[in-house]
């Protein structure tokens, strides 16, 4: 699978119009962190749980990527550090998806020296778009 970091990732949206960003984390990550803003690129990122926030699988992962988006479209998969959205790009892959990207850095990308994220990479640590619910 491809992996680009997030100002990457930011960039091939860009220049690809018909590929979709799909957010993979959780919806307390939604409504407590933020989401994405894609509204320059004249498109909403696609909101699918990979797990909840007490840890289960969403066993309709792909019934719900399928719903959103064709086999055919390019996907670029995030969650808040690269993790989730590798094995979800590997399911999706795995189910017939043939362009699958994982934002490795993330929303809120790596832990720095103190345990905290944001401070070294990530999607708003490189000042690309975002909101709070």
């Amino acid at each position: 699978m491809l992996e680009m970091t997030a100002a990457e990732a930011w960039a091939h949206l860009a220049q690809n119009p018909d590929a979709q960003l799909v957010d993979v984390r959780t919806r307390a990550e939604w409504h407590f962190v933020g989401i994405t803003n894609l509204d320059d690129l004249d498109r909403q990122p696609i909101l699918i749980e990979w797990v909840s926030a007490d840890g289960t699988a969403n066993q309709s992962f792909i019934e719900d990527l399928a719903a959103a988006v064709s086999t055919d479209t390019c996907v670029l998969m995030l969650c808040r550090s690269g993790v989730r959205s590798l094995a979800a790009g590997n399911a999706a892959l795995a189910a017939g998806y043939k362009s699958v990207i994982n934002i490795s850095d993330g929303f809120e990308g790596d832990l720095d020296a103190h345990q905290q994220r944001g401070h070294i990479n990530g999607w708003r640590f490189s000042g690309l778009q975002w909101r709070q619910s």
